[in-house]
C-alpha cells in the first residue's frame, strides 16, 4: 500500500484542479461574482482534502482513533457481520469540517476487505451502520487479536476510498483511505478492551488513544 507523502489527499486533486480551472475561466470571462464564488469553493475543497501529519503514539497495545471527529457510540454488541462474536463497538462521526483521511488503529495484517453498497442515511444515525454503504477491514494484530474498522458512507458521502488490500501488513497510524463529505467510522474490538474515551469527546485520527488492548487474553 503506497503511503501518502503530501498534506493534501491525492483523491482531492481532481476536485481541486476542476474548481481552480473553473475559477480561472470565469475570471478571464469577466464574471467577477461567479469567479469569487468558484474561488471560495476551490478554497473549501482544498481545505476539505487536507491531510495533516500526526504524532503517532509509540504504544503497541494502544488502539488509535481511525478518524477525526466526535465519539457518538460506545457499546458492547453481538457482532455477526465482521468479527462474528461479542464485540465492543466505538463509532466516530465526521462532519464536513473534519479531516476525512482515515488511519489504521492497531498494527496488523489485513485478513479481509469487504465493500458493500447501500443507502446514504445521515451518518450520525443508528440505522446508518446497518443500511449505509460501507467498507470493512478486518485485521489481526501481531498478538493475534482480531478487530474490524469500518468506513461508513453518510448523507453527503458518495465515495469511500480504501487503499488497503488483503494480506497487507500495516502499522498503526498509517493512512489507508478516506470518505468524501461527511461520514463515520465504526471500530469493532474485543469486549475486554479497556476504553480511554467518553461519549461526545472530540478525537483525532492517529493521535487519540481510544482504548488499550488486553495483551493477556
Amino acid at each position: 500500500m503506497k503511503q501518502q507523502q503530501v498534506p493534501i489527499a491525492r483523491e482531492g486533486y481532481p476536485f481541486i484542479i476542476f474548481c481552480g480551472f473553473t475559477t480561472i475561466i470565469l475570471a478571464l470571462l469577466g464574471f467577477s461574482i461567479a469567479a469569487l464564488v468558484a474561488l471560495i469553493l476551490t478554497t473549501f475543497v482544498t481545505w476539505f482534502f487536507r491531510d495533516p501529519s500526526r504524532v503517532i503514539p509509540d504504544d503497541p497495545e494502544a488502539v488509535l482513533c481511525p478518524a477525526d471527529g466526535r465519539v457518538i457510540l460506545i457499546r458492547e454488541i453481538d457482532d455477526d457481520r465482521f468479527l462474528g462474536e461479542r464485540a465492543l463497538k466505538i463509532s466516530i462521526f465526521m462532519n464536513v469540517f473534519n479531516v476525512h483521511v482515515n488511519r489504521i488503529p492497531c498494527t496488523g495484517t489485513v485478513e479481509e476487505v469487504l465493500l458493500k453498497p447501500g443507502s446514504f442515511y445521515s451518518a450520525d444515525k443508528d440505522k446508518a451502520a446497518l443500511k449505509n454503504e460501507y467498507c470493512a477491514l478486518t485485521l489481526r494484530t501481531q498478538g493475534g487479536i482480531r478487530y474490524s474498522v469500518v468506513q461508513v458512507a453518510g448523507l453527503l458521502a458518495r465515495r469511500i476510498v480504501c487503499r488497503a488490500e488483503k494480506g497487507d501488513s500495516i502499522a498503526a497510524g498509517t493512512r489507508y483511505g478516506l470518505i468524501r463529505f461527511g461520514s463515520r467510522v465504526d471500530l469493532y474490538l474485543p469486549p475486554d478492551t479497556q476504553i480511554n474515551v467518553q461519549l461526545r469527546q472530540k478525537v483525532k485520527a492517529g493521535e487519540t488513544i481510544l482504548a488499550q488492548l488486553n495483551s493477556d487474553r
